[in-house]
């Protein structure tokens, strides 16, 4: 059995993906990803693989971990 993916995100926290599922309500496809705090939480995938802006520097949201 594979190891889980983690990621970090921009803001320094790792996160462990659960699963990707889709949005009941618009068939949105999601990430559904637990924090280490037992934490479970859900984004729209375009969202989770997004490039954001800090600091005038261009950084994927969440960074996938080497396992």
């Amino acid at each position: 059995m594979a190891a889980p993916l983690r990621y970090r995100h921009y803001k320094g926290g790792v996160y462990e993906l659960v699963c990707e599922a889709v949005l009941e309500a618009d068939h949105t496809p999601v990430m559904v990803y637990r924090g280490r705090d037992g934490v479970v939480w859900v984004r729209p995938r375009a969202a989770f693989f997004e490039t954001v802006t800090v600091d005038g520097v261009a950084t994927p949201r969440f960074s996938l971990l080497d396992t």
